[in-house]
């Protein structure tokens, strides 16, 4: 190992830590932002009648019925 060898930080790295230091509510305000949107409980009874429910595709789509 050289004397003076420092470990790699890639650009992207170094700009989200510079991010981060100058706004240090950043990552709470994402938490939040990801709860609004994606954290959420899942009601499996519901779920479990969508897929009940689900018809199958026919195998050419533009086709017309023509019984």
């Amino acid at each position: 190992m050289p004397l003076f060898w420092k470990p790699y930080k890639s650009d992207v790295t170094q700009f989200i830590d510079s991010l981060k230091q100058r706004d240090p509510q950043l990552e709470d305000r994402q938490r939040q932002g990801r709860s609004l949107l994606w954290d959420k409980a899942i009601d499996r009874d519901a779920q479990l009648e969508y897929r009940e429910a689900n018809v199958a595709q026919q195998p050419y789509v533009y086709q017309t019925k023509s019984d």
